[in-house]
Parts: structure tokens; C-alpha cells; sequence
């Protein structure tokens, strides 16, 4: 699908814009934690948990993001969103991994992209500009469509970011697991059959983060299911722009079925591992 920027949005500024909120809000969430967070509510399981950092943070989104593009659309994680007329939905993710946060685990982060056509509809929309901020150590990763992907930390220089990737024996691999038991289960099954066919595995815990380390390097390759827009929007545009492949198990668009990302060679690689491997896991709806 051919989705075409509007007439006289130029992707670096929306690029400034989502730096400065996802750095506002990574200091609201750092700054005001309180001393007894706890879960507020669950989503999908007793494990999905929200706090009330999460919605704290969305609510500060939306509303600055109100006050700098106001013609613009918002969909989150959490509650609230608005319709826009421009052309341009902000996806964003309060806090990218929550569990980490409540935990105290410095790896989450704010997510924050600015995107063309309709979130909701799989394979029709793709992100132009975005920002993933970890408040804990101060990394920022940046991108814009057509400008490059960098990594910053603290006031410290911008270092743009470039793929590289060995053959999939030797890569580091990053995934993540979903809250669903009978989804865990599955993931498990997968993970322990690709184990043998890399150099090792990791699981971080914020999907928007790994899709930044898949750009710095620090991941050679990632893939997850069951992942949303708000999981992947920022971290795609920095992948791809940093020179990574970001699709499905089918070569299109990342969806909730599969995200796969890195560099063209290996990404290819662990794309047709996984075909050979889930045709011979039960599944998902099965277990």
C-alpha cells in the first residue's frame, strides 16, 4: 500500500516533535513514580498489568501533542484518543514495558511515532518519524523517513545507526513472550526449536527497544508475535532507517502475527527458519 506524506509536513519536524514529548514524559514517569507502585488494572491476563504511570504518561501525550499538532490524530495503549483531519496519527506507547517499570528492571521506555494512514487496519499505515526515549539510562533513539536513524545518550552527540548482521548461526537473536498462558506456551515450543540455529537468545521485555538494538547492533536479529502499532511504530521507523528489514512472516507489513527484524540478509535468514519451524508446531489455537 502507497501512502503518500501530506502536502507541506516534512517528516523532521514531526521528527522534533516526538523527541521532545517522549523526553517529557520519560522524565514524568521517572520523577513521579511513586514509592508504592502497584497495578491499577489488567488488560488480557492477570499478568498484562496497567499502572497508573502508564495513563499518567498517555494523558501528558495526548495533550501535548494536542497543543503542537492539534490537527493531528492519537491512538495509545492506554485510554483516550482522538479523529484528526491532516493526515498524520500519533501511535504511542506510555511506557513499552511495564512489567519492567513496575518491577524496577531499567529497561522501558516511551514510545513515540508519527504515522501515515490508519493504525487500526493491518497493512495500512507506516510510520515517518519517531522517537524511543529509556529515561533510566537516557538513551534516545531517533528517526525520520529519509533522514537516517541515530542514538543518542544524555546531551551527549547524536551517533546515526547503521545494520550490519553476521549469518543466522552466529546472530544474537531478540524476542519477547505475550501474557496469554496458551500463547506463552507456543512462543516456547518456537524459541526452544531456533535456539540451535543462533548464537544465543535474548528477551529485554519492551519490543521497542529491541527493534532499536536490531539498529544499533546490540540485537543482530528480533522477532515476536502478538505485538500491537503502538509496540512497533517508533521502533520500525528506526530499524528500517538504520538500514533493517521490518515485516511479517509473509514479507509484508509487521503485524500482530509476526514482527521480524534485520539486517536484508539475516532477516531473510530467521524469516525462513521460522516458516520451516512453525509448520511443524501445533498451533497456537490448538494448545
Amino acid at each position: 500500500m502507497t501512502l503518500a506524506m501530506p502536502e507541506g509536513i516534512d517528516p523532521a519536524t514531526l521528527l522534533e516533535v516526538a523527541e521532545r514529548v517522549a523526553l517529557e514524559s520519560g522524565r514524568l514517569i521517572v520523577d513521579e513514580r511513586p514509592r508504592d507502585l502497584g497495578v491499577v488494572e489488567t488488560k488480557s491476563s492477570a499478568t498484562d498489568v496497567v499502572t497508573v504511570m502508564d495513563q499518567r504518561s498517555q494523558d501528558h501525550l495526548l495533550a501535548r501533542l494536542g497543543e503542537l499538532r492539534p490537527e493531528d490524530g492519537f491512538a495509545g495503549e492506554e485510554r483516550g484518543g482522538r479523529a484528526g483531519d491532516s493526515g498524520i496519527t500519533w501511535v504511542v506507547d506510555p511506557i513499552d514495558g511495564t512489567v519492567n517499570y513496575l518491577y524496577g528492571v531499567p529497561a522501558y521506555a516511551v514510545s513515540v511515532a508519527a504515522v501515515l494512514g490508519d493504525p487500526s487496519s493491518p497493512g495500512g499505515w507506516r510510520p515517518v518519524a519517531g522517537a524511543v526515549v529509556n529515561p533510566v539510562t537516557g538513551e534516545r533513539y531517533t528517526a525520520s523517513l529519509g533522514g537516517g536513524a541515530h542514538r543518542a545518550i544524555g546531551e551527549g552527540e547524536a551517533r546515526r545507526l547503521q545494520v550490519g548482521g553476521p549469518e543466522l548461526g552466529l546472530a544474537l537473536c531478540g524476542t519477547g513472550f505475550g501474557y496469554d498462558a496458551g500463547r506463552r506456551r507456543w512462543q516456547g515450543d518456537v524459541v526452544a526449536r531456533l535456539l540451535p540455529r543462533v548464537r544465543d537468545i535474548r528477551r529485554f521485555g519492551s519490543a521497542a527497544l529491541d527493534l532499536c538494538r536490531v539498529a544499533e547492533g546490540s540485537l543482530d536479529v528480533y522477532y515476536e508475535r502478538g505485538l500491537n502499532p503502538w509496540d512497533v511504530a517508533a521502533g520500525w521507523i528506526v530499524a528500517t532507517e538504520a538500514g533493517a528489514v521490518v515485516t511479517d512472516l509473509d514479507g509484508g507489513s509487521p503485524s500482530d502475527a509476526m514482527t521480524i527484524a534485520g539486517g536484508p540478509r539475516v532477516h531473510e535468514e530467521l524469516r525462513a527458519a521460522l516458516v520451516e519451524i512453525l509448520a511443524g508446531v501445533e498451533p497456537e489455537s490448538d494448545r
